[in-house]
């Protein structure tokens, strides 16, 4: 048995399965590999060339995943691709969808093919929120980094900025200290969402300073970023602040937008499910970050795919 690889365009390609999985991150590869397991007929669609969703974000080494360490998540997402290699079920890379009909649990692909289940399950995942500010695209990998694990070199002696108030921006300004020339940490508000540990670190490390409500309104420069412009909320002062890179990390939002009347949704756009990741619509399952706001780990992600696989099983077999 093996993954089976196929192409969305294929006229070979079967258009009935027990299971559609949508997204390849570690939730979906969990819920394929499960279907597989059960022997319900599964195909996982991944509208990127390449599987492992978030996991490819992650540059730090990965140690708290029970039974399994990697350097970093692009070496996590081979080690759940080699394991699901040994089980059969269809995959379709560069999957780009249309619509989906949750109600009718049919799915339409770009190129018109229109694939059908007897359940689904979203784990669509979540993407990064953007500052939507003047220079934020036009200067992204110009001065724009995306990890201070992976880009640190490129800022040595250099002035960095880093944008938001939680683990990852704290953990981030920590990580560019060590080569940077300084690091400013710039927070909208005066309380901070990140764990004590590198709060504490980053107000000891004299590299780094930190305003907090402060915002940053633009990004400017020639051919790199050379400077941003910052408002204080309290003065209403701007200032312009010498910088090299700009790194921002202001949290993340689900990947639900086109699910937006089709399904039940929360506030701030996560999927409601039940402790069986059904939501409101009958067989139709939601795993990982996008149904998960308040634990989104790896950890959390493969259990919700397990899980969601056992219940549809059930479900379809009662």
């Amino acid at each position: 048995m093996s993954i089976n690889y196929v192409q969305s365009s294929s006229k070979s390609t079967a258009t009935n399965f027990d299971v559609v999985i949508i997204g390849g991150g570690a939730a979906g590869l969990s819920s394929a590999l499960w279907c597989a397991e059960l022997g319900l007929k599964a195909l996982l669609l991944e509208k990127t060339a390449e599987l492992g969703g978030q996991l490819l974000w992650t540059h730090n080494s990965i140690k708290n995943h029970l039974g399994i360490e990697a350097e970093n998540g692009r070496e996590m997402r081979d080690i759940f691709v080699r394991q699901s290699e040994n089980y059969n079920f269809d995959i379709c890379l560069n999957a780009e969808i249309s619509r989906v009909d949750l109600a009718n649990k049919t799915i339409m692909l770009e190129n018109g093919r229109n694939i059908s289940a007897q359940a689904i399950i979203l784990a669509t995942g979540v993407k990064r929120r953007k500052l939507n500010v003047e220079g934020e695209e036009e200067f992204r990998n110009r001065g724009i980094i995306d990890s201070g694990k992976r880009d640190g070199q490129l800022v040595k002696g250099k002035n960095a900025v880093v944008v938001g108030g939680g683990d990852a921006a704290l953990e981030n300004a920590l990580i560019l200290s060590e080569t940077s020339l300084s690091v400013t940490l710039v927070h909208r508000r005066a309380g901070f969402s990140a764990r004590s540990k590198f709060l504490e670190q980053a107000r000891d490390n004299p590299k780094i300073k930190i305003l907090t409500d402060t915002t940053l309104q633009k990004i400017v420069g020639s051919e790199q970023v050379e400077a941003v412009e910052l408002k204080n909320h309290y003065t209403n002062k701007t200032q312009i602040l010498s910088v090299e890179a700009v790194l921002i990390r202001i949290g993340v939002k689900p990947n639900t937008n086109t699910l937006r009347g089709e399904i039940d949704l929360d506030k701030q756009g996560y999927i409601k499910i039940n402790c069986n990741c059904e939501t409101n619509v009958g067989h139709i399952f939601a795993v990982g970050d996008v149904a998960n706001p308040l634990s989104p780990t790896i950890s959390s992600a493969v259990g919700m795919g397990a899980a969601a696989a056992k219940v549809i099983f059930a479900r379809l077999n009662s």
